[in-house]
């Protein structure tokens, strides 16, 4: 069963192993988890570093430092004091909203790099 036909289910790690090794005939089941396991270990330690990680048509995940602050119990109305921590956020690119919106969205255009001219050609 493709990920495409367990709608309203969770998608497992199993699940999106079977769906790159399936997408991808000329790996072994071996090599397309060894990618699999790549691919998150270097967006976890980019995240564990403090970087942002983008994907595009995807979207952006970024940690975020909160400060000190006072929290309140809303059982009891007591306050507490909430230590500053780091945070995990996630924000979706138009496209993926698009998608699970059920509308179409051209895909994100890529990030145009400046090329560096070269001292010769201003010289004229």
């Amino acid at each position: 069963m493709s990920l495409k036909e367990k709608t309203g289910k969770t998608a497992t790690r199993a699940d999106l192993l079977d769906a790159i090794y399936e997408s991808c005939r000329t790996l072994s089941r071996a090599q397309a988890r060894d990618i699999f396991e790549m691919a998150l270990e270097e967006i976890s330690d980019a995240l564990v570093r403090g970087e942002s990680v983008k994907l595009r048509s995807f979207g952006l995940f970024a940690v975020r430092s909160k400060r000190e602050r006072i929290g309140r119990n809303p059982r009891t109305g007591i306050e507490v004091p909430i230590k500053p921590r780091r945070v995990l956020t996630f924000k979706p690119s138009p496209v993926l909203t698009a998608a699970v919106n059920g509308e179409q969205v051209a895909p994100e255009p890529e990030e145009e790099k400046p090329v560096p001219q070269s001292r010769t050609a201003h010289r004229a």
